[in-house]
This record gives structure tokens, sequence and C-alpha cells, in this order.
């Protein structure tokens, strides 16, 4: 669900686009003369690069680096493992179904007494106990997996604010798993801080590599 406040952002931007002074309307039509040269592969780009620019520009200096900065520094770490141990509890049972799509029984068995196991004995998911049974957290299996395993193709990417590109295959799993149980249970505000939380880690990750 969070994806939709996602485009409805990159819609706006779209729209705010419309409302040009005459010299941006000139160097629009410049920019318009070297998006006709787009990749057939990429039929947005026009729209990709201008969501890259404000990403990597603005939305990511400004926001979403320090914000998740500042989540890493000041929160304490058994709190952080908590709330990421809960969030990833929950895609558990969707991991599973997609398992079996992927004739992955093993896989599908380790995802279930995961989620049996933490939500049950682990406080719904926020003390990971099952690794601690030697029942491993092993790698999620989205919905776009199942279908990339029957050769359906990526499909064209967008690039979405702040999140980054996002493939069409890779979005319609994304809505396919947020109806899995219980995933599906989240309200709309209650998919945004999962996103966030998530968001936060991943974005945090990435400081190190930028020293590189």
């Amino acid at each position: 669900m969070w994806k939709r406040l996602i485009i409805a952002v990159g819609a706006l931007l779209l729209v705010s686009g419309c409302a040009q002074s005459p010299e941006s309307e000139a160097e629009a039509q410049t920019n318009a003369e070297f998006v006709d040269e787009s990749h057939p592969d990429d039929p947005f780009e026009g729209f990709n690069r201008a969501m890259w620019a404000v990403n990597y520009d603005y939305l990511d200096p400004y926001v979403a680096r320090p914000v998740s900065l500042a989540y890493v520094n000041y929160v304490p770490n058994w709190t952080r493992t908590g709330i990421a141990n809960f969030l990833s509890n929950l895609e558990e049972p969707a991991s599973m179904v997609n398992s079996l799509i992927m004739l992955d029984g093993e896989a599908a068995l380790t995802h279930f007494n995961r989620f049996f196991i933490n939500t049950i004995f682990g406080l719904g998911g926020i003390i990971d106990l099952a690794s601690n049974a030697n029942v491993p957290k092993i790698s999620d299996h989205q919905f776009g997996d199942a279908m990339g395993y029957y050769d359906i193709g990526q499909g064209p990417y967008f690039m979405m604010p702040v999140y980054g590109p996002v493939t069409l295959r890779e979005g319609a799993g994304d809505v396919v798993d947020g109806l899995y149980p219980p995933l599906v249970w989240l309200t709309f505000p209650q998919s945004v801080l999962k996103w966030l939380f998530e968001g936060m880690e991943s974005r945090a990750e990435l400081v190190q590599q930028e020293a590189c």
C-alpha cells in the first residue's frame, strides 16, 4: 500500500512540472530532444532521469540519509533489532507461499517454522528464537521472485521518490505479497511505518559503502 503513496508523490511532481517559467520551458524542450533518443527498454527514461536527479540531489542527502543516520545512531541497538525482527516475521508467511509456488518445499517449511516459533514464543516475532532453535533466517521469497522462476520478465522500471528504481515485476509482486496475511491486515499508516523502518536500516547500511 505504501507504494501508492510514493506513486502519488511522483504524480504531484509531474503535475508541478507543468507550471514552468519560459526559461524552464526552453530547458524542458532541450531535455525533450535528448529524451527522444531514449532506449527502447526504458520507455519512461524522461521521468526516470528527472526523478533520479530529484532523489540524488535533494531527497536522499536532505531527507533519507540524515533521518536514517539519526535512527541508527540514537535508537538503542536492542530496540532496532526487535523492530527489525518483528517486521521480518510479518513476511515469513508470504515467503512460505511464494516458496511453494516456486516448488521449494524445504524453504517453505523453514519459513513456516520460523513464523510459528517466533510468533508463539518470541513475543510476536520481536525475539528471534527460531535462529536459536537451529531454524536460521533464509532469504525472503517474494512473488516477484516466483514470477521470475516461471520466466516472466522484469519489464520496464520506474524511478520512485526516495525508494529508487522499481521494476514492473517487482512492483506487481509487492502488491501480491501485500495480500497475504498478516501483511494484508496492516492499515495504511502501519504499512508506511513498516516501509520507513526497513528503509532507514537499508539506507544506513549504504553509508559505509559511500566512504569506499
